[in-house]
């Protein structure tokens, strides 16, 4: 009786440790997409090179009305 017993508690045991125990494979996709981007300006240029045009462009500007305010001394 004792062995019958054991035998049914460990076969119910075994069964139930190793049903609850499943494998679960995940698959992961990535996908490698390429995106273009406009740039204004070559990417040869850093950002010095770039702010240094635009404040030089201001500053002709500036020049510029400050040469016709005086006039032509000819």
């Amino acid at each position: 009786m004792k062995f019958k017993m054991l035998v049914a508690v460990l076969s119910f045991g075994i069964f139930f440790f190793t049903s609850c125990t499943e494998t679960v494979k995940e698959t992961t996709v990535i996908k490698e997409t390429e995106t273009e981007t406009k740039n204004e300006t070559p990417s040869e240029e850093g950002i010095l090179e770039r702010t240094a045009k635009k404040v030089d462009a201001e500053v002709n500007q500036e020049i510029d009305k400050e040469i016709e305010k005086i006039g032509n001394d000819n």
